[in-house]
């Protein structure tokens, strides 16, 4: 009989069970976890946005990468891949600390940021021309990625939903400025009575 087998009818059965339920933890937080990108899927996003999102200062973000479909047709899927864990990373780190970041999938992204000290536009500006930046290992892959965003006490009252609606409809405005190789921001200003966001618009 080996030492281990010997040892192991001495550890108290609570030991056991503390670390089936840290196995279990940790195992379950890798499920809530996109794979390819390490960032949080729909449904974790999900629950941690709208626990933000009781704080009036909380801002929305929505943001994809323009023509995702192009690269993978031009450069392969491992190209692509390299891309969007470069996006996911560069968003991440862009809306740290006290933010939430997720994978909504293919390739849009949405966070949930705290604007504590007034500067989200200027921090998003920012962000915006960090995520037009190349990729590093990717060179030969050009593009560019798309933001919008939304301050929830312009639209009070509004859920996640509803929220993710208007930042949409920013970003597709964002989309639809043209401006080629550059980073496109667009925030949706205070809600207007009886106004619905628009219909997504081509990439």
């Amino acid at each position: 009989m080996s030492i281990l087998a010997e040892l192991l009818p001495a550890v108290p059965p609570v030991i056991g069970w503390a670390v089936h339920a840290r196995w279990l933890h940790g195992r379950l937080t890798t499920a809530r976890r996109d794979p390819l990108t390490g960032l949080w899927t729909r449904d974790a996003f999900t629950r941690r946005a709208r626990r933000l999102l009781r704080d009036p200062r909380a801002v929305v973000v929505l943001a994809d990468v323009d023509h995702f479909k192009q690269v993978n047709d031009i450069h392969g899927h491992a190209a692509g891949d390299v891309l969007l864990t470069t996006v996911a990373a560069r968003l991440a780190h862009g809306t740290a600390p006290g933010g939430v970041a997720g994978r909504l999938g293919g390739d849009e992204f949405a966070a949930v940021v705290i604007d504590r000290d007034g500067t989200m536009a200027d921090r998003l500006h920012i962000l915006a021309r960090v995520l037009a930046r190349p990729v590093e290992d990717a060179p030969e892959v050009h593009t560019t990625v798309s933001l919008g965003w939304v301050r929830a006490a312009d639209h009070r009252g509004e859920d996640l939903s509803a929220l993710l609606r208007r930042a949409d409809e920013a970003m597709y405005a964002a989309k639809r400025s043209g401006r080629p190789r550059r980073a496109r921001l667009g925030r949706l200003l205070g809600s207007v009575a009886g106004r619905r966001p628009g219909r997504r618009g081509a990439a």
